[in-house]
Parts: structure tokens; C-alpha cells; sequence
């Protein structure tokens, strides 16, 4: 077992892991934090995506020593207070989830698009970031109208 220490959504962790734990079972199972979905295992997918050190990444490639130190945000620290997150809303408005399997992955790389970006990312950057993610239900469309759509707000 290691010692990790971890922030994760503003909140100080620490824990002891086995050194062949994926980020992705660590803070699924570790912490209960289960908004992050493991689908492929391989990277391929997309839902596992978080944001460390304010970086989108898959926790399924990762392991949760490595994280030791870094600050990790998923999908439940979106939304502040009880309000939406503006890219929860716009997905709400434009129905831009069906399963929601996907979500989680494509609402944390899509904030990691958005932030620090003095003009909103154009259509083929949208589509472009999507190209990482799959999803089976939507036909992408309604999710990329409301990344649009949030990036103007």
C-alpha cells in the first residue's frame, strides 16, 4: 500500500492505495465519487474523463499514485451551491443526454475546453474534442449546439 494525497473537487484526501489501483476505481470506489464512468478501459471511450491539475485526462490510464500531490476535479464538483454548472444547464436545455453514460466524460472535457479561452472555441473545435468521446445515443448533435451554446454565456 501507498500513501496518496489528493484534492479532489476543493476537498483534501488522504489515502492509502494499492500502487496498481486506477485513478478511476480510486475515486469510483475510494471516495464514492461515481459520476466518473469506466467504459473501455482503454482510453478510447471518453467517460472516465476528468480534469487533473486542471487538465482533462482518462482516469482508466492513469493510477492513482501517480495523482499523488495533483488536484483532481469530476463531475460532482461542477455544479456550485446547488446551481448547475452553465454546461449542465445548456445540456439540459438542448437534451443533449439520453443514457448519460457519456456525459460526465464529455461535460469534464468540454469545461476543460472553455476555460482560460478568451474567444468561444469554434464548431470544429467542439466537434474536434468530441472526436475523443463516444457516444451512442445522442447523434452528438444536441451536445455540440450546447457546448456552443454554453461557451457564448
Amino acid at each position: 500500500m501507498r500513501e496518496i494525497v489528493v484534492t479532489v473537487n476543493g476537498r483534501r484526501y488522504s489515502e492509502h492505495v494499492e500502487p496498481r489501483l486506477l485513478l478511476s476505481d480510486f475515486l469510483r470506489h475510494g471516495l464514492g465519487l461515481t459520476g466518473t464512468h469506466v467504459g473501455c478501459e482503454h482510453g478510447v471511450c471518453g467517460a472516465c474523463t476528468i480534469r487533473l491539475d486542471r487538465q482533462a485526462v482518462r482516469s482508466c490510464l492513469l493510477l492513482a499514485v501517480q495523482a499523488d500531490g495533483a488536484s483532481i476535479e469530476t463531475v460532482e464538483g461542477l455544479a456550485a451551491n446547488g446551481d448547475l454548472h452553465v454546461l449542465q444547464e445548456a445540456f439540459r436545455r438542448h437534451h443533449a443526454l439520453q443514457c448519460g453514460f457519456c456525459t460526465s466524460g464529455i461535460l469534464m472535457a468540454a469545461a476543460d475546453l472553455l476555460e482560460g479561452r478568451e474567444a468561444p472555441p469554434t464548431r470544429g473545435e467542439v466537434v474536434d474534442m468530441l472526436s475523443g468521446h463516444l457516444c451512442r445515443c445522442t447523434g452528438y448533435e444536441p451536445i455540440v449546439d450546447a457546448i456552443v451554446e454554453a461557451a457564448r454565456s
